[in-house]
């Protein structure tokens, strides 16, 4: 089915854009609200020292009795906030009691901080790395908790992972490490040139069996140091995307206006689900 798309001009200048939100990102009449629950995590032991909260919000189509899927976003908090960019419970209540996307648990994760040090922010030590602390701290302290409250799916393919700038690159690398758990990722703005070492993933993604992953990219024409030769955020969320495609991966990459600001991508975050948990009989699907 061909799908019309009407006529927008593009803005001269790229810089200085910003996208208004569509009405899913918006509370909607008729539309029952569902329930957030807040949560404080201080005894890690993966992060030792590190104190945070976070969020699990759950849509009022929840049956106990049927488990939800499930999607995890970083920056909890800047990913919940209905007066933000990004409104993640909002969203949620709008597809789901559509129906366009499976009755999903949203779980929104604030990074950890050390409450007595002088610098107490532990995000780019837990976002940027390139290993499996990340995921094993989800998988083994934050959702735990939250299965103890909710019936969440076990298949795989029901389980997200969301997060923008240092948050994208570190849904994308919970989801390569443990696709046994995580098989569908939004990436905003990731900052992969952040990563210690350097970003492992054009070498990577094409030297390994293709992993069931669904990918959803979105980047900025003018993020940070866009036309320098070195840690060019641009330049590395192209050189993943291209890889993905070349291995013939499931995946989508939206390339839009404006700079290193979650605005694009949290305009687009009810596409970016409804792409998620499409129909695996979509014809846009990857053969071989």
């Amino acid at each position: 089915m061909t799908i019309e798309v009407p006529y927008q001009p593009l803005p001269i200048h790229q810089s200085d854009v910003r996208y208004a939100h569509g009405p899913d990102s918006a509370v909607r009449p008729g539309v029952p609200v569902g329930e957030t629950i807040e949560f404080d995590w201080s005894d890690s032991e993966i992060y030792p020292g590190t104190s945070r909260k976070f969020w699990v919000h759950v849509p009022a189509r929840y049956n106990p009795s049927e488990p939800a899927s499930l999607m995890v976003f970083q920056d909890g908090w800047w990913y919940l906030d209905p007066e933000g960019e990004v409104r993640g419970a909002i969203v949620l209540d709008n597809l789901v009691h559509r129906g366009d996307i499976p009755v999903t648990i949203g779980v929104f994760v604030d990074p950890g901080v050390f409450p007595d040090d002088e610098d107490p922010k532990n995000r780019n030590t837990e976002y940027d790395a390139y290993d499996d602390r990340y995921v094993s701290f989800l998988l083994t302290e934050i959702i735990p908790e939250v299965t103890k409250h909710y019936s969440i799916a076990e298949d795989p393919d029901r389980w997200g992972i969301c997060g923008g700038s240092s948050g994208g690159n570190c849904a994308f690398t919970a989801a390569w490490l443990r696709p046994d758990k995580f098989r569908r990722v939004i990436g905003y703005l990731s900052s992969f040139t952040q990563m210690p070492g350097g970003n492992p993933y054009p070498e990577l993604i094409p030297g390994v069996p293709r992993k069931p992953l669904r990918v959803f990219m979105q980047a900025g024409h003018r993020d940070l140091r866009w036309n320098e030769p070195e840690a060019n955020w641009l330049a590395h969320n192209l050189l993943v995307a291209a890889a993905l495609a070349e291995a013939g991966y499931d995946f989508r990459l939206v390339l839009g206006d404006g700079g290193h600001s979650p605005n694009h991508g949290g305009v687009l975050l009810p596409d970016a689900l409804r792409w998620l948990w499409r129909s695996d009989d979509h014809p846009d699907q990857p053969v071989g």
